[in-house]
């Protein structure tokens, strides 16, 4: 990876781009000024693995229905569970729920801005914690998703995607990137994320609209193609996700237990080991005749 900080304007990139999302963001609503912490927590967890396309009508909804860390965390896991729908990964809803409590018992009910005290809630990751003290409380941190990950590979690294891990390196180097001041790092990352969802993307990177494509190391190079370990796209017919996601949309769509062979599956086997994980995971609890939410007795 060559080393560009020398050359690379950092000051200037990072104005330029954050210049180019006061102007060109998406209009997301977990971005408005009247959005609580609690808001945009809910927001990023729903982001995790899910196209924000995707988030938006449930986002809403779910606020409209529990607007503070208090609501969630009295609520039923049955009705969390059905509220999540099909976003997708749904441990996510049950971590939430769980944050949410341990916010109320915790904190006041209060979303901590300190990055410690949100990593120590239940599902909460160093990404998570990052994101929430930049988003919500306009604080400086070190907010590495996916897309600010491939806008630096690309930018500073000259590279087309970045390691599928992040590497002590990286966040140093990554670091070097964030503004000193609270409002310009927040800003920054909110712009960078931006900008690698809708510009520097992963499989077709809109360059001549880039603001700073001229900085680009990878574009300056010729945009050389990934020589690194194969990038293949996740299956998804036939796979135990599919599986469990067949089974869970039932459990959603019932108030009633649902009986295992009535879920349509072609592999018996898979079904019932399936079923049992669901179960592992606390997304769903035996009953005499098959399955059930949790809480839905």
């Amino acid at each position: 990876m060559p080393d560009v900080h020398d050359e690379t304007p950092i000051a200037e990139v990072t104005s330029t781009v954050s210049a180019w999302f006061a102007r060109s963001s998406r209009d997301l609503p977990w971005r408005s000024p009247q959005t609580t912490a609690w808001g945009v927590l809910v927001s990023e967890i729903m982001l995790q693995q899910t196209p924000a396309s995707r988030v938006v009508t449930p986002w809403q909804a779910w606020m409209a229905r529990w607007p503070s860390p208090a609501d969630l965390a009295a609520a039923g896991t049955d009705d969390v569970l059905r509220a999540w729908d099909r976003l997708g990964y749904p441990r996510r809803a049950l971590r939430l729920q769980q944050a949410a409590r341990a916010i109320v018992d915790h904190h006041g009910g209060d979303v901590p801005d300190n990055e410690d005290a949100l990593r120590a809630l239940p599902g909460i990751g160093s990404y998570t914690a990052a994101a929430v003290r930049a988003f919500a409380f306009g604080r400086r941190s070190l907010v590495l998703d996916v897309n600010i990950r491939r806008v630096l590979a690309r930018l500073d690294g000259g590279v087309e995607h970045p390691a599928r891990s992040e590497t002590a390196q990286e966040r140093r180097r990554a670091w070097q990137w964030v503004p000193d001041g609270d409002r310009d790092a927040a800003t920054w990352s909110a712009a960078a994320m931006e900008l690698g969802a809708t510009v520097c993307t992963a499989r077709s990177p809109r360059c001549p609209a880039c603001p700073v494509a001229t900085h680009c190391t990878w574009l300056a190079l010729g945009r050389p193609a990934w020589d690194g370990p194969e990038r293949v796209a996740q299956p998804w017919d036939g796979t135990d996700r599919q599986c469990r996601g067949r089974i869970m949309a039932a459990l959603r769509a019932s108030t009633a237990t649902v009986a295992l062979a009535d879920i349509v599956w072609a592999d018996d086997d898979q079904r019932r080991r399936c079923a049992a994980s669901l179960v592992d995971d606390g997304l769903a609890e035996p009953a005499a005749t098959g399955l059930r939410l949790p809480g839905s007795a």
